[in-house]
Protein backbone atom coordinates (compact mmCIF):
# COMPACT_ATOMS: atom_id res chain seq x y z
CA UNK A 1 0.00 0.00 0.00
CA UNK A 2 0.77 3.69 -1.11
CA UNK A 3 -0.71 6.96 -0.16
CA UNK A 4 0.71 9.79 -1.84
CA UNK A 5 -0.33 13.79 -0.78
CA UNK A 6 1.92 16.61 -2.19
CA UNK A 7 5.26 15.61 -2.40
CA UNK A 8 4.98 12.93 0.45
CA UNK A 9 4.57 9.18 0.08
CA UNK A 10 3.69 7.05 2.70
CA UNK A 11 3.99 3.62 3.12
CA UNK A 12 3.74 0.79 5.77
CA UNK A 13 7.52 1.04 7.81
CA UNK A 14 9.97 -1.87 6.44
CA UNK A 15 12.45 -3.47 8.18
CA UNK A 16 14.99 -1.64 6.20
CA UNK A 17 14.06 1.71 7.89
CA UNK A 18 15.78 0.99 10.66
CA UNK A 19 18.83 3.14 10.46
CA UNK A 20 16.69 6.31 9.01
CA UNK A 21 13.61 5.58 11.65
CA UNK A 22 15.68 5.31 14.77
CA UNK A 23 17.00 9.11 14.86
CA UNK A 24 13.86 10.23 14.33
CA UNK A 25 12.16 8.14 17.22
CA UNK A 26 14.73 9.36 19.53
CA UNK A 27 13.83 12.67 18.40
CA UNK A 28 10.09 12.38 19.47
CA UNK A 29 10.80 10.79 22.38
CA UNK A 30 12.96 14.27 23.37
CA UNK A 31 10.20 16.28 22.26
CA UNK A 32 8.03 14.33 25.04
CA UNK A 33 10.94 14.35 27.42
CA UNK A 34 11.38 10.84 27.37
CA UNK A 35 14.22 8.91 27.57
CA UNK A 36 13.71 5.12 27.08
CA UNK A 37 15.99 2.12 26.94
CA UNK A 38 17.80 0.66 23.68
CA UNK A 39 15.65 -3.07 24.84
CA UNK A 40 12.51 -1.35 25.12
CA UNK A 41 13.19 0.74 21.66
CA UNK A 42 14.15 -2.97 19.65
CA UNK A 43 11.70 -4.18 21.12
CA UNK A 44 9.30 -1.46 20.03
CA UNK A 45 11.05 -1.39 15.94
CA UNK A 46 10.29 -5.21 16.23
CA UNK A 47 6.57 -5.17 16.92
CA UNK A 48 6.44 -2.44 14.25
CA UNK A 49 7.88 -4.40 11.46
CA UNK A 50 6.81 -7.94 13.10
CA UNK A 51 4.15 -10.59 12.17
CA UNK A 52 1.45 -8.86 14.02
CA UNK A 53 -1.36 -7.32 12.59
CA UNK A 54 -2.44 -5.80 16.32
CA UNK A 55 0.86 -3.36 15.57
CA UNK A 56 2.56 -1.51 12.73
CA UNK A 57 4.08 1.84 11.68
CA UNK A 58 3.87 4.02 8.53
CA UNK A 59 6.29 5.98 7.37
CA UNK A 60 6.28 9.11 5.49
CA UNK A 61 8.93 9.58 2.97
CA UNK A 62 9.88 12.90 1.13
CA UNK A 63 12.32 12.26 -1.99
CA UNK A 64 14.81 9.86 -0.76
CA UNK A 65 13.72 10.49 2.86
CA UNK A 66 12.45 9.25 5.50
CA UNK A 67 10.32 12.59 7.15
CA UNK A 68 8.24 11.22 9.81
CA UNK A 69 6.59 7.99 10.56
CA UNK A 70 3.39 6.91 12.76
CA UNK A 71 3.01 3.55 15.45
CA UNK A 72 -0.41 1.90 15.50
CA UNK A 73 -2.15 -0.38 18.14
CA UNK A 74 -5.12 -2.31 16.94
CA UNK A 75 -7.58 -3.53 19.71
CA UNK A 76 -10.88 -5.30 20.50
CA UNK A 77 -13.70 -2.73 21.60
CA UNK A 78 -16.74 -3.74 23.84
CA UNK A 79 -18.70 -1.20 21.88
CA UNK A 80 -18.78 -2.80 18.17
CA UNK A 81 -17.66 -5.99 17.00
CA UNK A 82 -15.58 -4.73 14.78
CA UNK A 83 -11.81 -3.61 16.35
CA UNK A 84 -10.34 -0.09 17.06
CA UNK A 85 -7.06 1.79 16.21
CA UNK A 86 -4.98 3.54 18.54
CA UNK A 87 -2.47 6.02 17.16
CA UNK A 88 0.19 6.27 19.68
CA UNK A 89 3.10 7.83 18.13
CA UNK A 90 3.07 10.23 15.12
CA UNK A 91 5.97 12.14 14.34
CA UNK A 92 7.53 14.43 11.51
CA UNK A 93 10.76 16.30 11.14
CA UNK A 94 10.59 20.04 12.40
CA UNK A 95 11.28 20.78 9.15
CA UNK A 96 8.86 19.33 6.99
CA UNK A 97 6.05 20.02 9.46
CA UNK A 98 2.96 22.34 8.16
CA UNK A 99 3.41 20.29 4.73
CA UNK A 100 1.32 17.68 4.16
CA UNK A 101 3.06 15.08 5.91
CA UNK A 102 1.42 14.59 8.81
CA UNK A 103 -2.12 14.55 7.61
CA UNK A 104 -1.09 12.00 4.80
CA UNK A 105 0.16 9.56 7.72
CA UNK A 106 -3.30 9.67 9.46
CA UNK A 107 -4.79 9.67 6.07
CA UNK A 108 -3.06 6.35 5.32
CA UNK A 109 -4.01 5.00 8.41
CA UNK A 110 -7.53 5.67 7.86
CA UNK A 111 -6.83 3.97 4.40
CA UNK A 112 -5.86 1.06 6.31
CA UNK A 113 -8.80 1.11 8.84
CA UNK A 114 -11.18 1.38 5.95
CA UNK A 115 -9.98 -1.84 4.37
CA UNK A 116 -9.51 -3.71 7.69
CA UNK A 117 -13.01 -2.94 8.71
CA UNK A 118 -12.08 -1.21 12.38
CA UNK A 119 -14.56 1.20 13.65
CA UNK A 120 -12.40 3.78 14.64
CA UNK A 121 -9.00 5.80 15.24
CA UNK A 122 -8.52 7.17 18.53
CA UNK A 123 -5.41 9.56 19.93
CA UNK A 124 -4.20 11.58 22.72
CA UNK A 125 -1.40 14.49 22.57
CA UNK A 126 -0.08 16.52 24.76
CA UNK A 127 -2.18 20.27 26.17
CA UNK A 128 0.56 22.24 24.88
CA UNK A 129 1.18 20.53 21.54
CA UNK A 130 -1.05 23.08 19.52
CA UNK A 131 0.91 22.85 16.56
CA UNK A 132 -0.06 19.36 15.99
CA UNK A 133 -3.82 20.00 17.31
CA UNK A 134 -4.88 22.70 14.81
CA UNK A 135 -4.39 19.58 12.23
CA UNK A 136 -6.40 17.26 13.99
CA UNK A 137 -9.09 20.00 14.60
CA UNK A 138 -9.50 19.70 11.24
CA UNK A 139 -9.36 16.09 10.49
CA UNK A 140 -11.04 14.83 13.76
CA UNK A 141 -13.33 15.17 16.49
CA UNK A 142 -12.12 16.32 19.56
CA UNK A 143 -13.67 14.88 22.52
CA UNK A 144 -14.66 15.95 25.83
CA UNK A 145 -12.92 12.76 27.59
CA UNK A 146 -10.42 13.18 30.26
CA UNK A 147 -7.12 10.66 30.00
CA UNK A 148 -6.08 8.87 33.59
CA UNK A 149 -2.63 6.97 34.39
CA UNK A 150 -2.28 4.45 36.84
CA UNK A 151 1.48 2.83 37.00
CA UNK A 152 1.22 -0.63 37.77
CA UNK A 153 3.95 -2.02 40.18
CA UNK A 154 5.97 -5.81 39.95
Amino acid sequence: MMWRMNDVRVRPLSRADRPAWHPLWLAYLEFYGENLSGDVTDATWARLVGDDASCGGLAAVGGDELVGFLHYLVHPTTWDTRPACYLEDLFVVPSRRGTGAGRALIEALAGVGSVRHWTQIHWTTAADNLVAQRLYDRIARRTDWVRYELDVED
